[in-house]
């Protein structure tokens, strides 16, 4: 199948709604019949503001960036960059198309 990899990037300590950023993207996308979506914690990387961010067990806590990906089609992706946009939240995306599929089970 093809479709697309949306990711967006956002700070641990980013809150919407109440709530995680990363979280708030997760239950919005849940919400809106996506299939799946995952949250990802950084080791270490830096951004447009060149500073340099490395996870070292606790002087970090909340300061580490988050990837939040979702493997979807056209439709759901469009759908999610503009709940995203709606909300008015100035978030970096990833939009790369990719194809993917689910291995045969033997058994």
């Amino acid at each position: 199948m093809h479709g697309w990899s949306l990711r967006f990037y956002v700070h641990e300590s980013q809150r919407h709604a109440g709530r995680p950023l990363y979280q708030w993207l997760l239950e919005t996308a849940r919400a809106h019949d996506v299939p799946g979506g995952s949250a990802f914690r950084a080791v270490a990387g830096f951004g447009r503001h060149h500073v340099l961010n490395e996870q070292h067990f606790f002087e970090l806590a909340g300061q580490s960036t988050m990837m939040v990906e979702f493997i979807v089609d056209t439709r759901q992706a469009d759908q999610l960059l503009a709940l995203v946009e709606g909300e008015h939240l100035p978030l970096f995306h990833v939009r790369s198309a990719i194809e993917f599929g689910t291995s045969p089970t033997t058994g």
